[in-house]
């Protein structure tokens, strides 16, 4: 039965249009089905019924809002397992110019679903260590100075079920970064203040407004874009 279930999954996955609507939605933002049309390069009706394969199978979720009708990942698993999924496509050779440059900004800085993802997300986990804001002698941990220091900055940490912080494994530098609701209320508050934008693809740009408050997180961004 766990193979039939495998197989399955897997078979959910195993349509290119599917696999392209994931990948898009793991910027963690909702889509429109005409959105996810337009990344899948399908139509709008065809993309609909890639959408409903995809809410049975417990990938995705439709939220409504209004008239409006929206679909998102339904699940931080889902988005872990997708995550580590396009780790093996995201590792074939680099063809032309463009694609590099793609792969260059992916790696440097790039949503994780909710969270940070690549050099800067590992340097942030590194940094907020090493600052003291967060421990990991027994499991990772906020600390006291971690909670002033991001009541300090502005960042709300919003209630819930999911953990405040827990490791996450990053395909591009093989080290974790952070994930959880530390992390994501980082990337919320970081894009709302002006400190990061998405740059689309999932790429995220790191603004010159972000040194300071990084460096207060433990990050040196000058000298982490340096060669």
């Amino acid at each position: 039965m766990e193979t039939i279930a495998l197989a399955e999954v897997a078979a959910v996955l195993a349509d290119p249009s599917r696999a392209s609507m994931c990948l898009a939605l793991l910027d963690g933002r909702a889509w429109t089905v005409t959105e996810l049309a337009g990344a899948a390069g399908v139509a709008a009706s065809t993309a609909s019924e890639h959408v409903t394969k995809l809410a049975e199978a417990g990938f995705v979720v439709r939220v409504k809002q209004g008239r409006h009708s929206y679909v998102r990942i339904a699940d931080p698993r889902v988005a872990e397992l997708i995550e580590h999924l396009a780790q093996h496509a995201e590792h074939r050779p680099v063809k032309g110019l463009r694609s590099s440059v793609r792969v260059k900004r992916l790696e440097f800085a790039r949503t994780c679903y909710d969270h940070l993802a690549g050099t800067v997300g590992v340097a942030l986990r590194d940094g907020m260590l090493a600052a003291g804001l967060i421990d990991d002698a027994g499991g990772l941990t906020l600390t006291g100075r971690g909670r002033e220091v991001l009541d300090a900055l502005g960042v709300e940490i919003d209630d819930g079920r999911r953990p405040m912080l827990r490791d996450c494994l990053d395909w591009t530098v093989r080290r974790d970064h952070l994930a959880g609701r530390v992390p994501a209320a980082l990337l919320s508050h970081g894009v709302g203040a002006g400190w990061l934008s998405r740059e689309g693809n999932r790429a995220v740009k790191v603004l010159p407004a972000a040194e300071k408050p990084f460096a207060v997180l433990g990050v040196d961004l000058v000298a982490l874009r340096s060669p």
